[in-house]
This record gives structure tokens, C-alpha cells and sequence, in this order.
């Protein structure tokens, strides 16, 4: 019985909203994602008032860097002097510092000047560099160095993300709301807005992997043109997005002309072997030693003559040959000369050769 009367009775639910009160301070209208700025004039400080330990960035920058730093280096240390962090700039390391101070009362401000450097070391202008200490702002610098093996490819793939004078990285800047600056192995991007930095990168990624920038910036287009619309903002886009296939085109390769070869009944010679080589050149019966004497003397040789070869090139591209050809063109006219005087001398002796034969046969 006890068993049929358990399974007649009700299950209850649970209410897990039992224990959850009303919060009138809470309304719809309160952005919980907003970042608010720190403000000690609103009553924002630090818990102690001050950091216990010092935190502490150095970044390296490149030696072209060096000359702009030196002269913007003041209003780098003004800005941050407002947010009480100290700096240092070291040209003998090429380096550049940041540390907090006693004063300091911002905890992630140090976190933005770390940034700031390095955006300085990747050839940011200051002016723009400096916009990453406000809280709104943030950054990510993406390596796209190690994404292609090879050197020209990857030269290609980063002109392509680029465009013609510029024109693609332009409208990509528009359509995300960043600041991108392609510079070596890296590109820079800077926005006040995480999904616009996220996109950004993404473009870039995808661009080192072989697919172009036009794609992305396409639906990127779209998607700002259905985001408009409030009827949309909540539906799936996927019907709106172009689908873009990746197509392997093979590529024509060039027909080689095979040379018909005339017929002859005959099986072509054999190869002779080193055995027969030797056997021909008459060293199979001379012994080893000899034998390898020879090759280092003919290796030694050709050695001299391949160096005596690249001197002269050098000589050429450096302009000292004309030179030794002068001389040499010296030396041959003034052997040109003695021959002359040698050819005189022996007509004389023939000359007096046959003056004494003259006198004997008489």
C-alpha cells in the first residue's frame, strides 16, 4: 500500500526563485557592461591607499625607432605623469620602462602604459599611441610573421591586406572602428570597441591563410547595413551573408616539346665503369698513393684557379682592374721594345759572324 500511495501523490516543483528578492535599484536602463572610469575625485581609491608592491613593463624598441622617440619622449612622460607612473627611456639598451610609484592609484593603469609602449616600438604615431590610456580603448597587436613559410609569399599576402595605396586597409578601419597599421611582422590594431578588434584580427588572420580581404569586408558591409535595421537586430543573418568557396584552380602547366630521337637498331653503348676509366687513362696500374696524390694536386689546382677567378670579379665590381690592366698594357709595350733591341743586337752578330767566315774561306 505504501508503495501505490507514493506514487498517487504529487511531485512538487521547485521553485528556485523562492529565496530571490526584488532589487528596485536594479532597472532595465543600467548598462551592467559599461567600464567606468576611474576617478578619485568620485571617492575611487585603493584599498590601504596605495599599491603594496611595484609593477614594473620594459619593452625594446628597433634602432629606426630610436630618433622619434627621443623627440616625442616629453609628451610621453606628461601623459603619464598625470596618471603618477614613471618612465624610462634607455637608447644605450634600446628600451623603454614603465613603473609604478607610491602615488599611484589606478591598479590597471599600468597595464595601459605596457600597451602604450608597444605600440610605440611598432612605429604608432604618439598622437594615437596615447589613446589607449583612456579606459574605453583597447589594443592588440597580431604576429603574422610566423603564419607563411615563405618570404615572398608572405610579402604578397601583407600588400594584399594593405591594398592599392592603401584602399583596403582604409575600408576595413571604417567598417570595424579601428586603427590598424601594418609594420613588419606585426599588425597593430587599436579600437573602443572589443567586437571591432575582434573583427579586425580575424580579417587579418584569415588574410595570412589566403583568403582575401575583399570577402570579409563584404559581409562586413552587410552586416552593418542588417544591424540598422531593428527588425533583424534579433534573427539569424546567415540567409543575408554570402557563402564564399574556396576553389582550387589548376594551373596550366607549360607542354614540354619532346625531341623525337632518330631510330636505330642498335642497343646504345654501356656506361663504362670506373674500373674501365682507369684502365684507359693508364692509372689502374699505378698504386694508391700515387693515385691520390694526383687528386689533391688537381683539386688544389682548380681551387687556385676558381680563387685567382673570384679576385678578379671582385677587382671589377670594386674599379681597382682598370688599373692593373694599364700597367700591364705598360709592361707588354715595354716588352714590345726589347724585343726590338734583342732583333738589332742579333742582326749585328749575324753580321759579324760572316765577316770571320769570310775571312777563313778566303
Amino acid at each position: 500500500m505504501s508503495s501505490e500511495e507514493e506514487t498517487t501523490k504529487p511531485k512538487k516543483k521547485r521553485d528556485n526563485n523562492k529565496y530571490r528578492k526584488d532589487k528596485p535599484w536594479d532597472t532595465d536602463d543600467i548598462d551592467h557592461w559599461k567600464i567606468e572610469n576611474w576617478n578619485t575625485e568620485n571617492g575611487d581609491k585603493l584599498i590601504g591607499g596605495q599599491l603594496l608592491e611595484e609593477s614594473s613593463f620594459a619593452t625594446l624598441f628597433p634602432k629606426y625607432r630610436e630618433a622619434y622617440l627621443r623627440q616625442v619622449w616629453p609628451v610621453v612622460t606628461k601623459q603619464l605623469d598625470q596618471h603618477k607612473i614613471s618612465c624610462e627611456l634607455n637608447l644605450v639598451e634600446g628600451s623603454m620602462t614603465v613603473r609604478t610609484t607610491k602615488k599611484t592609484s589606478d591598479p590597471y593603469v599600468i597595464i595601459k602604459a605596457r600597451d602604450l609602449l608597444k605600440l610605440l616600438a611598432r612605429s604608432i604615431p604618439v598622437a594615437q599611441a596615447l589613446k589607449i590610456l583612456q579606459d574605453e580603448w583597447q589594443c592588440d597587436i597580431v604576429k603574422i610573421g610566423g603564419l607563411v613559410r615563405s618570404k615572398e609569399r608572405f610579402v604578397k599576402r601583407r600588400q594584399r591586406l594593405v591594398g592599392p595605396d592603401g584602399a583596403t586597409l582604409k575600408a576595413l578601419e571604417l567598417l570595424t572602428g579601428c586603427f590598424i597599421l601594418v609594420q613588419g611582422n606585426t599588425v597593430s590594431i587599436m579600437g573602443d570597441s572589443i567586437k571591432g578588434l575582434k573583427q579586425a584580427s580575424e580579417v587579418v588572420i584569415d588574410c595570412m591563410n589566403n583568403i582575401h580581404p575583399i570577402y570579409n569586408i563584404k559581409r562586413l558591409m552587410i552586416q552593418k547595413e542588417l544591424a540598422k535595421d531593428p527588425k533583424l537586430a534579433n534573427e539569424d543573418w546567415s540567409r543575408f551573408l554570402p557563402q564564399f568557396q574556396k576553389k582550387n584552380v589548376p594551373r596550366k602547366k607549360p607542354v614540354k616539346e619532346s625531341k623525337k630521337k632518330s631510330y636505330t637498331p642498335f642497343p646504345p653503348a654501356q656506361t663504362p665503369r670506373k674500373v674501365d676509366l682507369l684502365l684507359d687513362s693508364g692509372e689502374y696500374f699505378v698504386s694508391e698513393r700515387i693515385r691520390n696524390a694526383r687528386k689533391t694536386v688537381t683539386k688544389k689546382l682548380n681551387a687556385s684557379a676558381k680563387s685567382e677567378k673570384k679576385r678578379l670579379e671582385r677587382e671589377i665590381d670594386l674599379g681597382t682592374a682598370p688599373e692593373k690592366k694599364q700597367k700591364i698594357a705598360s709592361s707588354s709595350n715595354n716588352a714590345d721594345f726589347d724585343v726590338t733591341k734583342l732583333k738589332a743586337n742579333l742582326a749585328k752578330r749575324k753580321a759579324s759572324t760572316k765577316s770571320k767566315m769570310s775571312d777563313f774561306v778566303g
